[in-house]
């Protein structure tokens, strides 16, 4: 008669492997793609606006994290791809959809200065990442984690980038929303920023609870926010142009 195992390394056993929701981000990933190629389309015909290549590149960082989180799913984690998923999506995830909207809203030179000061901060905090000495019992076999960073002062930097990235990105959809809420002329752009704006705000409540270890929160947010932000792109540009004052477009 075959030996059972204790019912502890059961359920550890059954912790170790991913559920349904852990799949989410190859969705996530597949909607940044089209995202991507519709906005780079857009810049191309218009490549005047700054604003629209630093959102394809925001969006290509926020899929590329979101594949190495399908990637951590299907094949297993790694330092290597724990580490890159970390830059990606907790340095990189909203930093440059952030200066698309500070160079849309600001001016050209504020922007430069902008962007001046805080590139180098962002990448000096992927080196420090890339550098830091890992935790390899923290390392979750199918769930990415910043746990495994022994340098956890450089988790403590990261916020203020996504801090940065929440005033401006959400600030100025929130702000735009406004404006435009007071004209019935511009209801659909006031809609399309205030979708924006909700759908920038939920990856960072996703990032707080998954610094709690709520991985899977994360998940859900990412997708749920990179559709809304979408779709409130699509209603400021499809529904009346190509815009010129300052909204999404």
């Amino acid at each position: 008669m075959a030996s059972r195992l204790p019912s502890s390394m059961v359920s550890a056993s059954l912790a170790e492997q991913p559920g349904l929701v852990h799949y989410l981000p190859i969705a996530t990933s597949l909607v940044a793609v089209v995202f991507f190629a519709s906005l780079l389309r857009r810049y191309r015909a218009k490549p005047e606006a700054i604003h629209l290549a630093w959102w394809a590149a925001g969006v290509a960082c926020y899929g590329l994290g979101t594949s190495l989180e399908a990637t951590v799913t299907l094949v297993g984690n790694s330092i290597a791809l724990n580490k890159a998923w970390y830059i990606a999506g907790a340095l990189l995830g909203a930093y440059p959809l952030a200066q698309g909207t500070v160079y849309l809203l600001l001016e050209r030179r504020r922007a430069h200065l902008l962007t001046a000061v805080t590139l180098p901060l962002v990448g000096l905090l992927a080196l420090l990442v890339m550098l830091s000495p890992v935790d390899h019992l923290a390392l979750e076999p199918h769930r990415p984690s910043g746990d495994i960073l022994v340098w956890t002062w450089v988790r403590f930097a990261t916020p203020l980038i996504n801090l940065y990235a929440v005033f401006f990105l959400v600030g100025g959809a929130v702000v735009s929303a406004w404006r435009f809420a007071q004209t019935k002329e511009d209801s659909g752009k006031a809609l399309g920023n205030a979708l924006i704006a909700g759908g920038a705000l939920l990856p960072a409540i996703g990032g707080a609870m998954a610094k709690a270890g709520t991985i899977e929160a994360l998940y859900v947010a990412e997708l749920l926010g990179l559709s809304l932000i979408w779709a409130g792109y699509v209603c400021c540009t499809r529904s009346f142009g190509i815009p010129t004052g300052k909204t999404a477009g």
